[in-house]
């Protein structure tokens, strides 16, 4: 399999991530809003408005993920930021003030990228770009494999893989997984 490269998303790669979103296939009318929006936001479904408060959140120098790119193209994405860039997510809310939480709340990967281990890629990188970026913690919110919802999120065995231990629920569906990245390697 040829190489990945990632990269943060920021105003300098913007093209990169709505020709992604916008692509056949691509989640265009999500625009990665569906955890982060405020209330007014939340309001708006469609998807100009969403691209909008996303951009602001690029262009105002807010974390939102990691691009996977294949020979300069962007064929994959990560939503991980801090926690408290994203609204409520669910499971315990035990977070001490030492820790610093970045989520883990989606994966898009283009279709004929799928099924050759980049979204396991795309975890390792974003682990790695959370723990230089300062966070002490890594939490996610996967599926089971046969969960007919939240498959955006990853699934349970790639994040177990990974070295994420499971430390609650949230909701029927998503099971509450953490890393402690001070430890990671």
């Amino acid at each position: 399999m040829d190489e990945f490269a990632f990269d943060e998303v920021v105003r300098a790669n913007w093209a990169d991530f709505a020709g992604l979103f916008e692509s056949r296939g691509g989640p265009k009318s999500c625009w990665c809003m569906a955890w982060r929006g405020s209330p007014a936001e939340t309001r708006r479904r469609d998807g100009a408005s969403r691209r909008a408060a996303i951009k602001a959140r690029i262009d105002g120098g807010t974390p939102i993920g990691i691009l996977a790119y294949r020979d300069g193209t962007a064929v994959g994405w990560c939503s991980i930021a801090p926690r408290e860039t994203y609204r409520r997510l669910g499971g315990p809310d035990d977070q001490r003030m030492s820790e610093c939480v970045w989520s883990v709340a989606c994966f898009f990967i283009k279709r004929e990228f799928r099924s050759q281990g980049l979204m396991r890629k795309l975890l390792g990188a974003a682990i790695e770009h959370a723990r230089r970026r300062g966070a002490t913690v890594v939490e996610a919110y996967p599926v089971d494999p046969g969960s007919p919802s939240y498959r955006f999120m990853g699934f349970v065995d790639a994040f177990a893989d990974a070295g994420f231990q499971e430390v609650g629920t949230a909701g029927l569906r998503r099971h509450v997984m953490r890393l402690a990245v001070a430890d990671h390697s």
